[in-house]
């Protein structure tokens, strides 16, 4: 089963879930719904690279620092990412750490759909399940 991403019905926020055949495809699945949440990958020209490394004590933590982190690096810089690839959840120190290497280019309003601003990321609902065969997470993100 490929790897994708679907947004799940919620009064207030936005609500995604994820999915892949491991999970790190999970999470860059879930990086992938917040830029089609903030924008829209479709043309985004891979010009620029940025590296985003999360840290968590346990996989939610992870999923909960990568996303704050994207929302920073789109709040200050404006970056939208058109590729995104991981290098590997590992498990360094009692914590797990993942790096994801993203290239893409700063918002154009004239070329870049204008999407939902993202205040932040939330642990209510969060749901990561590591001990399927198809690796699932469920993050809200606070609008």
């Amino acid at each position: 089963m490929a790897g994708g991403f679907r947004f799940l019905e919620h009064l207030s926020d936005v609500f995604i879930e994820a999915w892949g055949d491991s999970l790190e495809e999970a999470y860059v699945q879930a990086a992938k719904a917040f830029y089609e949440t903030v924008s829209s990958m479709r043309g985004v020209e891979p010009r620029e690279e940025r590296v985003v490394e999360a840290r968590g004590g346990d996989l939610q933590e992870l999923l909960y620092d990568m996303v704050e982190k994207l929302i920073i690096l789109f709040d200050s810089e404006g970056f939208l990412a058109g590729v995104i690839e991981a290098e590997g959840i590992e498990r360094r120190g009692g914590e797990y750490a993942l790096r994801l290497r993203l290239r893409g280019e700063p918002y154009d309003p004239a070329r870049h759909r204008h999407g939902t601003h993202v205040k932040g990321v939330t642990y209510h609902m969060m749901m990561v399940d590591a001990e399927s065969p198809v690796k699932r997470l469920r993050v809200l993100l606070d609008i």
